[in-house]
């Protein structure tokens, strides 16, 4: 454990051992050595500039694309969520969103503008903040493609805004152009997106991706969303289904029936479970079809003694 000294003095929410079930869609997860709820930007920043260089940060979304290891997560794990929630219409074409706000929420308030093209962030679950990590997209949209600028905070609280010339973007993979810093010390805190004149968005396109999504995918139960990317040219859930895969089951974790590219948490999995029937898919898939898929999910923290 981390000694009391070494822990700064911040206005947010300091926990121990923290189990991070309580903060993954899958519900799996081992503790937090500390988990820190910050009470805003500035706490945050101060939260940083003090915390030991040597003290490993792991930053936390909604957790609905992340499973984390039995074993927990050594060092501090910052929960955003309860903040970075705005959003704001700052131009006739241009918002201001943060990166705890839900992407179903991002496109509701677009439709109500009347802008778009918006629609898809509907069907991306999690945040604007994992969103932009991943470059997530739906229904043949992508958030990189509505970025026109990025504010982000650093491993040293020092906050700055970023153009998306510093980045190289690519399908569920977003990285900065810059060789001199871990690329993984650095969040994002809001995104400044544009969206299209004359592309009106629709209400009635927003509700059937929102029907398509409940009709298609297992959102009752505890899920990551799509685990796997799809190959080029092809879908993952055609390729785990058509390998036999729907109903496969490893401990409490199973291959969705409803949605092949689903894992869902059937009956108290453990991560080790669910990491298991990723490995099973992925080698049944390679052997059946060729095909080498690859997650999507981040898988962290250490496994269990």
């Amino acid at each position: 454990m981390m000694a009391a000294a070494r822990i700064p003095a911040v206005s947010g929410e300091l926990r121990e051992n923290e189990p991070m079930s309580r903060h993954t869609s899958w519900r799996v997860g081992g503790p937090a050595e500390l988990f820190f709820r910050p009470a805003g930007l500035e706490d945050l920043s101060l939260f940083l500039r003090e915390l030991a260089a040597e003290t490993p940060v792991f930053w936390l979304g909604l957790g609905s694309n992340l499973l984390v290891r039995d074993g927990g997560i050594p060092g501090v794990v910052i929960a955003a969520a309860g903040i970075f929630k705005d959003l704001e219409r700052v131009a006739e074409l241009q918002v201001r969103a943060g990166v705890s706000l839900p992407c179903t929420q991002l496109a509701r308030q677009c439709v109500r503008w009347g802008i778009g093209p918006s629609e898809f962030f509907a069907g991306i679950p999690g945040t604007v903040g994992g969103a932009l990590a991943m470059n997530a997209g739906a229904h043949g949209g992508e958030t990189w493609e509505r970025v026109r600028s990025v504010t982000t905070i650093d491993r040293r609280g020092d906050v700055r805004i970023r153009s998306i010339g510093e980045y190289q973007v690519g399908y569920r993979s977003v990285t900065r152009i810059d060789d001199e810093h871990d690329q993984n010390d650095e969040w994002f805190v809001e995104a400044l997106l544009e969206f299209e004149a004359g592309v009106p968005a629709s209400q009635e396109t927003l509700k059937a991706l929102l029907a398509r999504r409940k009709n298609t995918q297992p959102l009752g139960l505890p899920s990551c969303g799509s685990v796997f990317r799809n190959p080029q040219g092809d879908f993952a859930a055609r390729l785990i289904e058509t390998a036999g895969l729907k109903g496969d089951r490893i401990g409490g974790a199973e291959v969705s029936t409803k949605h092949a590219n689903f894992i869902i948490n059937r009956n108290h999995a453990s991560a080790r479970d669910i990491e298991a029937l990723i490995s099973h898919v992925q080698r049944t898939v390679s052997d059946v079809h060729g095909v080498e898929l690859v997650h999507e999910v981040h898988i962290i923290g250490e496994a269990a003694s």
